[in-house]
């Protein structure tokens, strides 16, 4: 279990403006020690129910986007404690509706700027210490609750809808015991269109719950500004999943290793305990501690524990039990939470404060804190190095890499990190560039500063990290998603005591992508139910719309209708080479084939690439992988005088994710992985056996008859955060063909293959195999199984669905995980 170990921290003494909020009241009358959360409440009937506006209780069906619009506004205007508005609007135009609770006195468009105000003064820790004291005493806690990020898990929805109700209408002691000393920010929809789709993306094709760091959706964007202006210390966000019963934390292993100990505590010691407690009570059946890590900066519980301190938390309930079962066990999970939270009064805000210090402190001194297994026992194989960390750099001398620059210095502002740009050159004895040997260096002036002395110092280094130095191998996701490596912008570390002549940054906007002005251009999505293939597709269609690039949507149909001929460049995102292949059928394959040799330029993206080599199109091979890298970025090198090189450099960093491995000639070979010996070799991330990608292709270019195939082993535009890689992209669609590439000779056509692309994979040393063969037959599953040296790969097949929305996936997966040191890593899709 975490213990707490808040400590001391060095201070500066910074004087402040403040504003300063009435005094927090003492608990409402008949509040007592020992409230119960859960006896019929008595309530205040001017505030409606939802069958008085809606028609029906809450739990008897789920609630459409607009029904829960409406209730949460007739809330709203029946109650004083409530007020509710917009934080965002979606890809289709509707609306992310909110309302905050709580005393009339902090509910007034004022009193909540003086909260927000006051809340962020307390994380600086340049506010002083009896001012900071002042503003514990006198503010309110800010307490989250949110659900549906994934459209099709709506019981978040209904039960926040509830909670909302409970926290206006109640006049018994429970509600006045939260609300005496915080107010709770109430989001039930983050994804209003997936919930009118049924679909676990939004309408643009994302998983919003994968989206947090990089921001590019709206739906993502606006909830953070919210979230900046209401800083929580506590967010709980509310899912669905495909196997039976509940999860809330503890979680498992891996655990990013710079998340503070103070929510850490807060989420393992506190909200746990007292979940399993309400939940024993009422003989919920519950689990702990199994699949959900908190590891990749995406999710809706490592954002807010990593750049706010706060309690981030995951629930999870099984889909397939009945609406009124899943809204109560949702509502019990976040009244408990919600109930714990108001037992703890001012004592919140002070750990919180405290552990702002801490960053501070930690920043000074150049701590990174150490890797820890919190649920699992074993072995941690991958320690974070012991080195000083004090100082982050980016490199601002390379005009082809503004942007990337730009984009990565905004995105750390507004996550109110601290920005400095160096007035006049700096010398830095232990320079260390990203996947580079230290050295002497002088830094010149314009180059950018992010000290890690300040509050957000877990924040900063989630994001600037050179690894994220994984201790376990298993993988709810990516394991890399630095952001330098993701906008190929160059930068290093130091650990030395540095006096840097700097001036703050002003605030940066949101850099204009250079337009496409491709020719005309056509997306053919393989799969439209295949997750995998739908999120490249919406990756792919919001780069293009980015950069204001007409483009069409053909179908394996239209294709083989001719449609081509109106086109003169076709995308084929990530799917089934073999799905396209039966798609298209023998006249469609002909028809694209002819079209290519005719002068077309075919783009293929990660599996999309090898329809190409089914039709004959490209001299380059594949081969299954043998590595386990479950999303790491993996440098590689550019060929010298290729045009897709224009403005990358010599070098760019590749999203790799159990990929395929290609080998093209070198002259059709535009970007490579370096080879064996190479200094240019670095992995950022998890990757077990990536030796057998020295030297082979990552992308290639080569002319085909009159036309062109340019085919990218990995997904270049991966969730549309990998810039770097898609400024490739770019090239691709707007540059010239290669000079030097003659025109490819079909390879032989290759045996099918299997792809583990949107499946589960398993994999154990082979004395582990039996077992695993046993645990995938007792659920009759479909899986591929790769043996490659001194291991053994299952790859499992779970129907283009993800992980959460499988019935038995993360089962088995926790099931193998449990063969200790047998197993070699497991990737949860």
């Amino acid at each position: 279990m975490v213990t707490e170990h808040l400590r001391g921290a060095a201070l500066i003494g910074v004087v402040t403006m403040v504003a300063v909020l009435p005094q927090v009241a003492a608990p409402a009358a008949g509040a007592q020690p020992g409230c119960d959360a859960f006896t019929p409440p008595t309530v205040d009937r001017s505030v409606p129910a939802a069958r008085d506006v809606l028609g029906f209780d809450l739990g008897q069906r789920e609630v459409t986007t607009a029904e829960s619009d409406t209730y949460l506004h007739a809330v709203s205007q029946a109650s004083p404690n409530v007020v509710d508005g917009t934080i965002a609007t979606s890809t289709q135009g509707r609306p992310l509706n909110y309302a905050v609770v709580g005393q009339p006195r902090w509910t007034s468009p004022a009193a909540l700027e003086t909260i927000g105000h006051n809340l962020n003064l307390l994380r600086d820790p340049r506010t002083p210490e009896p001012l900071a004291q002042e503003l514990v005493r006198a503010t309110p806690s800010v307490l989250w609750v949110a659900g549906n990020v994934h459209g099709d898990e709506e019981s978040g929805t209904d039960a926040s809808l509830r909670v909302l109700y409970e926290l206006a209408a109640r006049t018994d002691c429970t509600a006045p015991s939260i609300l005496d000393d915080a107010i709770v920010v109430v989001l039930p929809m983050q994804n209003p269109d997936g919930h009118e789709l049924d679909t676990r993306q939004s309408a643009a094709g994302f998983d919003l719950n994968r989206d947090w760091f990089a921001r590019t959706q709206p739906e993502t964007d606006g909830k953070l500004d919210k979230l900046r202006e209401l800083p929580p210390q506590l967010y709980v966000d509310s899912h669905e999943m495909g196997s039976d019963d509940y999860f809330f934390p503890p979680n498992a292993d891996p655990v990013y290793h710079d998340i503070g100990e103070t929510p850490l505590n807060w989420v393992y010691d506190l909200y746990g305990p007292a979940m399993q407690a309400s939940f024993d009570r009422f003989d919920i059946p519950y689990f702990n501690g199994s699949s959900y890590d908190l590891l990749y900066m995406g999710y809706g519980d490592t954002v807010p524990l990593t750049g706010f301190n706060a309690a981030g938390m995951t629930f999870e309930k099984n889909n397939a039990d009945p609406i009124a079962d899943r809204v109560r066990e949702q509502y019990t999970a976040m009244w408990t939470t919600l109930m714990t939270a108001g037992e703890q009064n001012a004592r919140l805000r002070e750990q919180w404060r405290g552990e702002h210090l801490e960053a501070q402190r930690q920043g000074e001194q150049g701590e990174l804190e150490p890797n820890q297994l919190y649920w699992q026992d074993g072995e941690i194989t991958n320690p974070v190095p012991d080195a000083d960390v004090k100082h982050y750099f980016l490199r601002t001398d390379d005009p082809a890499k503004a942007e990337g620059v730009q984009r990565l210095a905004r995105r750390l502002q507004r996550m109110d990190v601290d920005v400095h740009r160096l007035a006049a050159p700096l010398s830095v004895p232990d320079h260390t560039p990203y996947g580079r040997p230290a050295g002497e260096t002088t830094l010149p002036a314009g180059t950018l500063w992010i000290p890690l002395a300040q509050g957000q110092k877990h924040w900063v280094q989630a994001m600037l990290n050179e690894s994220s130095y994984v201790p376990f191998p298993y993988f709810y996701d990516i394991t890399a998603w630095s952001g330098p490596l993701l906008e190929n912008v160059e930068g290093g570390r130091s650990g030395a005591d540095l006096e840097p002549v700097a001036m703050p940054l002003p605030p940066q906007v949101e850099p204009e992508p250079p337009a496409a002005r491709g020719p005309k251009t056509a997306v053919y999505q393989i799969s439209t139910t295949d997750s995998s293939s739908v999120e490249s597709a919406g990756w792919l269609r919001h780069w293009l719309r980015e950069r204001h690039q007409h483009f069409g949507d053909l179908t394996a149909e239209q294709i083989a209708g001719g449609a081509l001929d109106d086109y003169r460049t076709l995308i084929i995102p990530n799917g089934s080479d073999e799905e396209a292949a039966q798609a298209l059928g023998p006249q469609g394959q002909a028809a694209l084939a002819d079209w290519v040799r005719g002068g077309g330029t075919l783009i293929g993206l990660r599996d999309g690439s090898r329809l190409a080599s089914r039709l004959g199109l490209t001299s380059a091979t594949y081969a299954e992988p043998t590595s386990d890298i479950p999303g790491a970025l993996i440098r590689t090198e550019t060929a010298p005088g290729s045009p897709l090189a224009e403005g990358v450099g010599d070098t760019a960093w590749a999203m790799y994710e159990y990929d395929f491995v290609w080998t093209a000639p070198p002259e059709a070979t535009a970007v490579r992985f370096p080879a064996a010996g190479d200094p240019d070799w670095y992995v950022s991330g998890f990757a077990e056996g990536a030796e057998e990608l020295h030297g082979k292709t990552a992308v290639v270019d080569e002319n085909v008859g009159s036309g062109r195939v340019v085919l990218f082993g990995f997904d270049p535009n991966y969730r549309a955060f990998t810039n770097g890689t898609a400024h490739v992209l770019h090239n691709a669609l707007t540059g010239p063909k290669p000079d030097t590439a003659p025109t490819a000779r079909a390879a032989a056509q290759q045996a099918p293959a299997a792809s583990a692309t949107g499946r589960m994979v398993l994999t154990v040393r082979p004395e582990a195999a039996d077992r695993v063969r046993g645990l995938l037959g007792t659920r009759s599953a479909v899986f591929d199984e790769v043996t490659a040296g001194d291991a053994v790969r299952f790859l499992v097949d779970l129907g283009g669905r993800s992980a959460d929305e499988h019935p038995w996936a993360r089962v088995v997966a926790d099931q193998v995980a449990a063969l200790g040191g047998a197993v070699v890593a497991i990737r949860v899709p």
